[in-house]
């Protein structure tokens, strides 16, 4: 089974490794308890769903208490259902640490990037704008023409233009683990994650 873990970003970091610099993320990483498990036979696909940080009874609405005392399991801030290639021998209630993952794994990280409201194209998307000066008019931010005129008298789907920036899913990949701290339940990843302190990470194993 791959393996995989919620967690919490709680701040960057660096450590030095003979005289090189590495820049970290430090992780809280579970422990993670199995909250629902979903096999192929039954529901046509494979799953393990995990709740990540215990919290009172009245934390939660009236569903997902139901839920979680259909499976025995006290009530939890963080729900996700992850799909895998096997369940193998896992369980409701088995819980999931820190330690399925040791150093020198790569993972892939899952989380939502940060908000940065709404943006002109400049800075949504990078483009260059319009000059400075030499009478431009006040074009130095400005995204130029969006289409053609009575053919295709219309702006094609997928324009970049100014948004909303951020506040996505996103996925970095192949990130190596510096360090696993078992007592704490701290995972100690080389790189930038996504999201702000304390956001909901997913951490699984690359492919």
């Amino acid at each position: 089974m791959s393996k995989v873990i919620l967690g919490r970003k709680l701040a960057m970091t660096q450590i030095f490794d003979e005289n090189v610099l590495i820049p970290i993320t430090i992780v809280e990483a579970g422990p993670c308890i199995i909250v629902e498990r979903k096999v192929k036979e039954k529901n046509g696909y494979n799953a393990i769903q995990l709740g990540f940080l215990e919290v009172k009874e009245n934390r939660v609405n009236k569903p997902e208490s139901g839920h979680f005392r259909k499976s025995e399991v006290r009530p939890q801030k963080y729900l996700r259902e992850i799909r895998v290639k096997d369940i193998g021998n896992l369980k409701i209630r088995d819980e999931i640490r820190v330690d399925v993952f040791k150093e020198g794994d790569l993972v892939d990280v899952v989380g939502i990037s940060k908000g940065k409201g709404f943006a002109g194209v400049v800075k949504r998307y990078g483009f260059k704008g319009g000059p400075a000066s030499h009478g431009a008019g006040g074009w130095r931010r400005r995204p130029g023409s969006i289409g053609a005129s009575a053919d295709p008298s219309r702006v094609f789907k997928g324009k970049k233009m100014p948004g909303r920036m951020g506040a996505e899913k996103k996925t970095v990949r192949n990130l190596e683990i510096v360090k696993v701290d078992k007592k704490e339940n701290l995972l100690l990843i080389k790189g930038s994650l996504p999201g702000i302190k304390g956001s909901l990470l997913t951490i699984k194993s690359s492919k």
